[in-house]
């Protein structure tokens, strides 16, 4: 289909770069160019509305950090330790 377009000048700059840099037509270019783009706008139109998120089931109760639970445990093991040093010293 033969048709004429009008082009501005920034972007007609940028076909023909692109163009030559490719080493094709400019009209080859600006096919390939214009399918791209209305590529891109289907399957933007195709995108599900909102995110879907799995859940799974966790022992953790709400607001529990688990990176926090291994100071946790740290701080347990020093306070028993702490315990035994204290018993050992009083015998």
């Amino acid at each position: 289909m033969r048709t004429t377009l009008t082009l501005d000048e920034d972007v007609a700059a940028k076909l023909k770069l692109l163009a030559e840099r490719q080493k094709s037509s400019f009209k080859e270019t600006v096919n390939a160019v214009l399918r791209r783009g209305l590529s891109a706008q289907e399957r933007r139109e195709r995108r599900p509305e909102g995110v879907r998120v799995d859940t799974f089931r966790s022992t953790l109760q709400r607001g529990v950090d688990p990176l926090r639970l291994n100071q946790l445990v740290d701080d347990l093991d020093v306070e028993r330790a702490v315990a035994t040093l204290s018993a050992d010293a009083d015998r």
